[in-house]
């Protein structure tokens, strides 16, 4: 690309040689009668100078574009994975639409930037030197006006520059919001109709295009201002080369064809002028992105690999320990206070609460979404702060009221794009949870494919498909958070049969708000406003009747969490 654009310029330099030439030859010739052969040739050669240079230019204009994707792409693979790798408190401040616009929104604007900015920049730099060498060459006078015009109209773009960049960093962060709000009233369009919110949600999606409007016509004024002030300049600067040139000729120091180089080169300056303006305006909103993207990568999860010579988790159920854990949510007033308890390896503790007592945070803190404030949290004895990500992740399971599924097969959705898994276990796993059937009646069966929020699933089959990824997965320990609170009776009588084989030499935690889910738990444990205040055997709780769990049953246990 580089060897493409740095020739077409050669090409634009050489031309107005070679139109110089024949004028004067043409002249020459006129007064002598000499042979006309020599302006054949001065004008095949500048129809070829003519043709190569768009041709070059054609070339050179592929191939930027095949650079500006490749580059754009791979910043918006980076930019993801970083996402991905980010902490949920970051997820919880930060909607999906408005990262869909930091993500694709600030990598498109960088398209020109990455792929012709330097390149362009560096290429009109030189253009406008070899003019103006040329201009000094001709004639010192010339040289002389021509530079101090160059100058000054590069000082004005710079001049520019910098409060147009802060403006479009300001309108991509309006165009951010904006897409963050589209996307959550989409999502929540059901919840809208039903409460008859229409016309709020409109007026604040007019309020937040207002503020676009705003921010963006700010930055366009400003980006209109480099244009005018540039075309002022030029227009004079023209003027005053072709004054120069006619005033070099009538005072015959110059001859007709040089005086044509002279203005045909002032007019020449436009061109890398406007190319240099156009890209000091896609600096402005590269500058603006770029800080943007620069930002977004400048954050990193707390939550960190460990150093070298990690630990690694032990095969089999896992034992799960608690020491005197806490927990907050930026700073606020922990979630959870002290935790702490001992969950032998092949246990199933059951956890009970009320909404907003911390159940969930507590599973969290177990994959290592979170890192609590204070205390340990160990598997298999082993701190999961030594441990690799992957690994802990690979050995803890969890199935919740919300099945996520992704545009791809069923297959795919199942094994989470592991090609290590083979079909013979895919399809064990599915009878024992008489999911088979259902999959061989599908169009293409394990190939079928499935889409985010999936109408071909009732909730039931969605469920049941989490649990197949579990079951695939194979890990230690099981968590369910309220995993069959959605489902019917008859499909929750399968996912009782499938719970039983999937605890089966595995260690487990229930989350519930139901009696009938913790019937199977060995150990239960009562969580209030982020303190354990109950944790012991469930039977023996049971017939103790100064426990709370005892208290529970006898009240109701949905009516007391209620």
């Amino acid at each position: 690309m580089a060897a493409l654009l740095l020739g077409g310029i050669g090409l634009q330099l050489l031309n107005p040689q070679v139109i110089r030439y024949f004028l004067d030859t043409a002249s020459a010739a006129a007064q002598s009668g000499g042979s006309t052969r020599p302006l054949l040739l001065a004008a095949i050669a500048f129809i070829a100078f003519a043709l190569l240079q768009q041709a070059a230019r054609l070339a050179a204009s592929l191939v930027s574009q095949r650079v500006s994707w490749t580059a754009t792409n791979r910043l918006r693979a980076d930019l993801v994975l970083h996402c991905l790798r980010l902490d949920m408190s970051f997820h919880k401040e930060h909607t999906p639409g408005e990262l869909i616009e930091r993500i694709d929104g600030d990598a498109d604007q960088l398209a020109n930037f990455f792929s012709q900015f330097v390149v362009r920049l560096l290429g009109n730099g030189l253009l406008l030197l070899g003019i103006l060498l040329l201009l000094f060459r001709e004639n010192l006078l010339v040289g002389i006006g021509l530079t101090l015009y160059t100058g000054l109209t590069l000082s004005v773009l710079g001049l520019i520059q910098r409060p147009a960049a802060k403006r479009w960093a300001e309108a991509r962060q309006a165009s951010a919001e904006q897409f963050g709000y589209i996307e959550e009233r989409i999502s929540g369009a059901e919840e809208i109709r039903a409460a008859g919110a229409e016309g709020y949600a409109l007026q604040r999606l007019y309020l937040l295009m207002r503020l676009f409007l705003e921010k963006s016509r700010a930055a366009f004024v400003v980006s209109t201002l480099t244009f005018n002030l540039t075309n002022l300049i030029y227009v004079v600067g023209y003027a005053a080369g072709l004054a120069l040139g006619v005033y070099l000729y009538l005072r015959g120091q110059t001859t007709l064809g040089t005086a044509y180089l002279i203005v045909y080169y002032v007019g020449m300056l436009a061109e890398p002028l406007q190319s240099i303006r156009e890209q000091v305006q896609d600096l402005q909103q590269a500058s603006a992105s770029l800080g943007r993207v620069q930002e977004l990568l400048d954050l990193q999860p707390l939550v960190r690999e460990p150093a070298q010579g990690a630990s690694h988790l032990p095969g089999g159920a896992l034992e799960v320990e608690f020491q005197d854990v806490s927990f907050s949510y930026d700073q606020d007033e922990n979630v959870l206070k002290s935790v702490s308890f001992t969950l032998q390896p092949g246990q199933i503790l059951g956890i009970l609460g009320r909404t907003g007592s911390g159940k969930s945070t507590l599973t969290r803190l177990l994959f290592r979404l979170y890192d609590p404030s204070q205390g340990t949290v160990r598997l298999g004895g082993v701190d999961i702060r030594t441990l690799p990500l992957a690994d802990l992740r690979s050995k803890v399971g969890m199935v919740t009221q919300d099945v996520q599924l992704f545009e791809a097969s069923v297959r795919d959705n199942l094994a989470f794009f592991d090609v290590s898994i083979g079909e013979e276990q895919i399809k064990e796993v599915l009878q024992a949870l008489r999911l088979w059937e259902w999959v061989q009646s599908l169009p293409m069966g394990l190939e079928a494919k499935l889409s985010a929020g999936s109408l071909a699933l009732s909730a039931g089959e969605a469920q049941l498909l989490a649990f197949a990824r579990v079951f695939l997965k194979d890990p230690g320990l099981v968590i369910l958070d309220e995993a069959s609170s959605r489902l019917d009776p008859v499909t929750e009588a399968l996912m009782e049969q499938a719970v039983d084989r999937l605890f089966a030499g595995r260690t487990a935690v229930l989350i519930a708000h139901r009696l009938k889910t913790v019937q199977r738990a060995d150990l239960i444990l009562i969580l209030e406003n982020g303190s354990v205040i109950e944790f012991g055997p469930r039977q023996a709780l049971a017939a103790d009747p100064q426990s709370r769990f005892y208290s529970l049953l006898q009240t109701g246990l949905e009516e007391a969490l209620a």
